[in-house]
């Protein structure tokens, strides 16, 4: 079975360690989708694949790695897009 969820994230975040963070565990999960910098300082992660995997991807992204604090976390279900893999996306 296929999900899809879009996550967006305020906090305090070092960007290259958070998207690493989020991008070497996306591959580890067979995750697609992407991660991106918004200009109101809130990160936005669109994930997507079989429901184990989402669910195992989204607390990681609620978490991220050590050091970093998150404060907000808005997710919501999103419609499945097939993607074909996991970016980093510049704004």
């Amino acid at each position: 079975m296929k999900k899809s969820m879009r996550l967006f994230i305020t906090g305090s975040v070092q960007p290259f360690f958070f998207n690493k963070f989020i991008k070497d565990n996306a591959d580890k999960l067979g995750i697609r989708g992407f991660i991106r910098s918004l200009e109101d300082k809130r990160i936005e992660i669109f994930i997507e694949g079989n429901t184990d995997s989402v669910n195992k991807m989204a607390p990681l992204c609620k978490r991220g790695p050590q050091h970093s604090i998150i404060r907000k976390v808005e997710e919501r279900d999103e419609k499945f897009q097939d993607f074909k893999d996991f970016k980093v996306l510049k704004f």
